[in-house]
């Protein structure tokens, strides 16, 4: 499928959008205020292939410090562009702009409050008020990008939408397209144009469904922005890497994405090799899909098909995936040729399964046990949100809001709770995204502030500022309890 050419942006020494190639980046987790932290953990994810970097900023501190960061990397001969993320405080974009390349600011709390779950009524003056408040906010923000060419990421997230988005679309596509689009026809009125934008949600089926809808948006309103891809709240380890593919995939083999970024619950610059592979795989993972969709392989003499190839047969898609010959001795052995079939297989299919084409999965491969594949189909599956046969964990990959050591918490709950198939678990750093990206799930894990937990019941708080030593036993004796 013919990629989407986008406008060009520019971000710093960096071009993308156009036809450029996708850019890969991830996020630091350590602290901004940690210059010496922040300085070593983009080293190590640049040095992985990271092309841009981004760091939390939730203040104006944090957003200054960047000055120090930026100059101690091109000090030693690090260029590539550092972007700054920004929640709830307009103003901090405002000084993050002086200092970094690009800004990202989330439309669900730059001016709008922070979520609640409330329904608010508006009249259509009212409403149109509330975009003039916004306005009032973005246009001194868009002249200080214009003056240090700094480039603006709008990233709706929609585990943050506003509660004034959500009492007027509700909890939908539209919803949160309207969203990004508020604040992109702001962008174009003031004539400013280096703006890439993303959508992202912990669920596939959401975020391909929304970013189609984007995509279908601003073609309409004659806009061509770059895009920015991610699964929020992947998770970690095979999981994250299944569902990552299954979405972010499922636009690549559309021809859609011009930078993306696996979001692993792991250290940062492992999520660069796993993004890298992704768009190796474009070629092979489109032409799978687009066989699967239209035509019929032919078969061997032993009635199976000799190369790789991919079908639909009744409610059944059928997957045969081969790895090059020199890895096929070694491959029982070698977790990368492991991951590169459970990357390519979730990919090849993820389209095909988020638009339910088909429900059911096999897949097929000489050099792996059929119990592992069969695992791997199911955990596809579930990625894709058809068949849930484990449990379902939404963990954020950190940030420096984090408020408590993230993996080793992941680690904990799952050894606690990885029998419960069926059960959805949100693990989450901080507040931003929290209740709101985990709003599906059965029970969360919020960082409520340093040392403290929240715990959730869906979206109701439960349990408040728990003192972190106790909370994992408290959200496992919650959900003991409900099971009685």
């Amino acid at each position: 499928m013919k990629r989407r050419i986008s406008t060009e942006v520019r971000v710093g020494n960096l071009r993308l959008g156009g036809n450029n190639p996708i850019r890969i980046q991830s996020m630091a987790t350590v602290d901004t205020n940690d210059t010496e932290g922040c300085v070593s953990q983009a080293k190590r994810i640049i040095d992985a292939g990271g092309e841009l970097v981004r760091f939390t900023t939730q203040g104006t501190r944090e957003a200054e410090n960047m000055k120090n960061i930026s100059a101690r990397l091109k000090a030693d001969g690090y260029t590539q562009p550092l972007v700054a993320d920004v929640h709830f405080t307009a103003h901090t974009a405002d000084v993050a702009a002086l200092y970094c390349e690009k800004v990202r600011i989330n439309p669900g709390n730059y001016v709008d409050p922070g979520r609640t779950f409330k329904h608010l009524d508006y009249t259509d003056e009212e409403y149109a008020a509330e975009l003039q408040k916004i306005k009032a906010k973005l246009v001194p923000f868009i002249n200080i990008c214009k003056e240090h060419h700094t480039a603006v990421r709008i990233g709706v997230n929609h585990g943050s939408l506003s509660d004034r988005i959500m009492s007027r679309y509700g909890d939908t596509p539209e919803g949160i397209v309207e969203s990004c689009m508020e604040f992109l026809r702001i962008f174009r009125r003031e004539q400013f144009n280096d703006v890439v934008i993303s959508i992202k949600a912990s669920n596939t089926v959401v975020m391909v469904q929304t970013v189609r809808l984007l995509v279908k948006t601003m073609d309409a309103e004659d806009m061509h922005y770059p895009l920015h891809l991610g699964v929020t709240e992947a998770g970690e380890g095979e999981d994250g890497r299944i569902k990552s593919a299954v979405g972010i995939g499922a636009l690549l083999t559309e021809g859609i994405g011009d930078t993306i970024r696996v979001s692993l619950s792991e250290e940062p610059e492992a999520e660069i090799p796993v993004a890298r592979k992704l768009v190796e795989l474009i070629p092979e993972c489109t032409r799978l899909r687009a066989e699967a969709e239209s035509l019929t392989p032919s078969p061997s003499p032993k009635g199976e098909v000799s190369t790789e190839a991919a079908w639909i047969k009744g409610d059944t898609l059928h997957l045969t995936l081969t790895l090059p010959v020199e890895q096929e001795c070694a491959s029982r052995f070698c977790r990368e040729d492991w991951e590169t079939l459970q990357l390519k297989a979730a990919m090849a299919v993820g389209a095909l399964l988020i638009d339910r084409k088909a429900t059911k999965l096999i897949i097929r491969n000489n050099c792996y046990e059929e119990s592992r594949l069969v695992e791997l189909a199911d955990a596809i599956l579930q990625a894709a949100r058809i068949k849930f046969t484990k449990t379902e964990y939404i963990s954020c990959p950190g940030c420096g809001r984090t408020l408590y050591n993230l993996q080793d918490t992941i680690a904990r709950i799952k050894a606690a709770t990885r029998h419960l198939a069926g059960l959805k678990i949100g693990i989450m750093g901080c507040i931003v995204n929290g209740p709101g990206e985990m709003a599906d799930a059965d029970y969360g894990y919020v960082g409520a502030g340093r040392g403290k937990i929240s715990l959730y019941r869906g979206k109701e708080c439960v349990l408040k500022n728990i003192p972190e030593e106790e909370a994992v036993d408290r959200l496992l004796e919650l959900i003991a309890s409900d099971k009685g």
